[in-house]
């Protein structure tokens, strides 16, 4: 395994104003306190991140916050996320600048029933052959227009020598993947939901949107999966189940951000047109967490 993909990655959210503008200092002091804690790191500008409502300008001032404020040896994933091989390579030698351990690539969806196998396989390589950068390829069908990777194409992939893992947040296919591939290739569960099945079978660790709001839980359950304590992590992964049920798996970004809200962070708001969370969701996902005893 990659010794800089091991570990839990918090998959860094945006915060916005009430009025869509992007909070950067409000972003400068939650990349501080993540620096204070076990976090490997970070994947910036993702689907937390509301990558695709940021202008390019906003995605590299983000990005210049997160490399500058976070601690030396914090790793950090930048997403590069385009529909065009052009205007990928183009923000990626952009995003160099900034001295990202990794750019993680999401396929194109616009033209979908053009998007094979052999399609995406260029264009990956396409891309990662045009860069100083390692590449990580992102599997996420829910955010890719529905276009997935299949597991030929992560191995062809995983030959390329500038393309170093794959981030899985697809549901059910982590253990294929690593089956495929886990023996020259990086594999990175990328939901809490297939992480201690993917730590269990052989996967480096995780993106997991719950870091975000409590990373010290979920650094612990990585630490007690690595060493081993399945008996205190089966117990552990249990908990924060049904914590992120009522967080990121009900509410989405704005229920994550408000989580962060509730946790001393600045979550803030989401951009338009994703909308604050009501009231009462607010009031249950409150009274849930205290009852956890997170607050």
């Amino acid at each position: 395994m990659n010794e800089k993909l091991m570990g839990v990655f918090a998959p860094i959210t945006t915060p916005f104003t009430a009025d869509g503008t992007v909070d950067y200092s409000g972003l400068e002091h939650n990349v501080r306190a993540y620096a204070k804690s076990g976090l490997k790191g970070f994947l910036a500008l993702g689907s937390n991140g509301e990558n695709k409502s940021l202008t390019n300008e906003e995605k590299l001032k983000v990005l210049e916050i997160i490399c500058t404020c976070k601690r030396e040896d914090q790793v950090v994933m930048a997403g590069c996320i385009f529909e065009s091989t052009f205007e990928t390579i183009e923000m990626a030698h952009r995003m160099e600048a900034y001295h990202p351990d990794f750019l993680t690539l999401l396929p194109p969806n616009y033209f979908k029933k053009q998007m094979t196998d052999d399609v995406l396989c260029r264009y990956f390589t396409d891309v990662a052959e045009a860069v100083h950068t390692p590449c990580l390829v992102y599997n996420a069908p829910q955010y890719a227009g529905g276009v997935g990777l299949s597991i030929p194409l992560i191995k062809r992939v995983a030959q390329h020598p500038n393309i170093v893992g794959v981030k899985d947040s697809s549901t059910g296919n982590i253990e294929s993947i690593l089956f495929a591939v886990r023996n020259h290739f990086d594999v990175m569960a990328g939901s809490i939901n297939n992480f201690f099945m993917g730590m269990v079978t052989g996967a480096s660790g995780g993106v997991l949107s719950l870091a975000d709001s409590f990373p010290d839980i979920t650094v612990e359950l990585y630490r007690l999966l690595a060493s081993k304590h399945y008996d205190k992590a089966v117990a552990l992964n249990d908990r924060i189940l049904q914590i992120n049920k009522i967080v990121s798996g009900k509410g989405g970004v704005a229920a994550v951000k408000y989580a962060m809200d509730l946790n001393g962070l600045v979550g803030g708001y989401p951009r338009l047109p994703l909308l604050p969370l009501a009231e009462e969701d607010k009031a249950g996902i409150r009274e849930k967490l205290a009852a956890e005893g997170l607050l």
